[in-house]
């Protein structure tokens, strides 16, 4: 069969209208939306117009959006920006028992997030604590109540893993960390089109262009204007202050487009493509032996998983020899994060959630595409099958 990729969780296909949609703000309307002119303005328009549109789609306003070069980026400035925000400028009277330096997450976060952590503990003095998670990657929101503290900042929690695919009740532990008066981040990267996207109660929620159809080097960091944010990148004072640079209008525009186009068909896809992915996960464990499935269980179990991920353990092989296999038989998949380049060490996700560091090693993640078919989906379990099989016996 042709290859079929399946591994959309690094990277999506850019849409076509998402191209079609930037070209005229790579060619003729090239103007610098911080113009002031008629080629500037028409730049300007249609970079608050792609603001709006985003902010429709996560349900909020025009103001709480900062474009930003990606995912990365916007994970950065919602934590790092949020936590330095709240304390008081050098000018004033600092140290005060009224200082919030306190963040807390979980030990399965994007790197992104644990690295901002981590360097607000290294930089500014910060606390971090990391809240326990369940054997399936749940946050329970009695865990997460254990962590907090009354000088809590920012709390961070992913809405849809990106390498288990478990999937967090945001509203509620959003509702727990606003208790203690803590500003709540979610990271909603492996989210976006196949979960809802509005009314999660959030305070800063975090997007990535590439992961829905734009181009890559473009994401959103929507938050709350209310909040106070350091800037992480200074100069000119673009996006409200928040993140100054000349923005890219025709990546924004594109942004904008794929977005509302997987939102618009986020409801069908994702119930189409969870069918296929619920039969693709029981072929794969009736018929492979040793094998394990990572994080949450299929629709219809007590936690949730996101529609289009599937994440396995081939305890009994070598995870890159499967990969290899896979990619002959005509699948692409993926070890897991694409964001731990170069890396050969376990997953950092899978270790938190007590898997042995040889058996994590052994990882196979598949993220479909909302255009799987059923015919696909088979063809794919039955490859799985295939070169588990042959590598099973190859190792034993």
């Amino acid at each position: 069969m042709d290859q079929l990729y399946l591994d959309t969780a690094a990277s999506a296909p850019v849409r076509r209208e998402a191209l079609e949609a930037a070209w005229p703000y790579l060619a003729g309307a090239f103007g610098n939306p911080s113009s002031h002119h008629e080629f500037g303005r028409v730049s300007s328009e249609a970079l608050e117009d792609a603001r709006a549109r985003v902010a429709r789609v996560l349900g909020m306003r025009s103001t709480d959006i900062v474009f930003t070069g990606g995912g990365t980026e916007a994970a950065n400035l919602a934590v790092i920006g949020m936590a330095l925000g709240g304390l008081p400028d050098a000018t004033a009277s600092a140290g005060t028992d009224s200082e919030r330096r306190h963040i807390v997450t979980s030990p399965l976060e994007h790197e992104a997030v644990l690295a901002s952590a981590e360097y607000l503990r290294r930089r500014h003095g910060f606390a971090v604590s990391f809240v326990d998670v369940e054997s399936d990657g749940t946050v329970t929101p009695e865990a997460l109540r254990a962590a907090l503290r009354e000088d809590t900042a920012v709390v961070s929690l992913g809405y849809a893993n990106n390498e288990i695919g478990t999937v967090a009740d945001v509203s509620t532990l959003a509702g727990v960390a606003h208790s203690v008066g803590a500003h709540v981040h979610t990271d909603a990267v492996q989210a976006a089109g196949w979960l809802p996207l509005a009314g999660l109660g959030v305070d800063a929620i975090t997007l990535a262009g590439h992961k829905v159809g734009a181009p890559k080097g473009i994401g959103a960091a929507a938050i709350r204007a209310r909040i106070p944010v350091e800037p992480l990148i200074h100069g000119g004072g673009q996006e409200s202050g928040r993140r100054s640079g000349t923005e890219n209008v025709a990546l924004a525009v594109a942004f904008a487009t794929a977005l509302e186009l997987t939102e618009a068909e986020r409801v069908d896809a994702a119930r189409r493509v969870a069918l296929i992915r619920d039969d693709f996960i029981a072929e794969v464990l009736a018929q492979v032996p040793g094998v394990i499935l990572t994080g949450a269980q299929p629709t219809g179990s007590g936690s949730t998983r996101n529609p289009n991920h599937a994440s396995f353990c081939f305890s009994r092989t070598s995870g890159e020899a499967v990969l290899l296999e896979l990619e002959r038989l005509g699948v692409t998949a993926s070890s897991g994060s694409a964001c731990a380049v170069g890396s050969d060490e376990p997953s950092h996700v899978l270790l938190a959630l007590g898997i042995d560091a040889e058996v994590a090693k052994t990882s196979v993640r598949f993220t479909f595409p909302a255009s799987i078919t059923a015919e696909q989906g088979a063809a794919a379990s039955a490859a799985v099958v295939e070169a588990a099989t042959r590598l099973s016996l190859a190792f034993s």
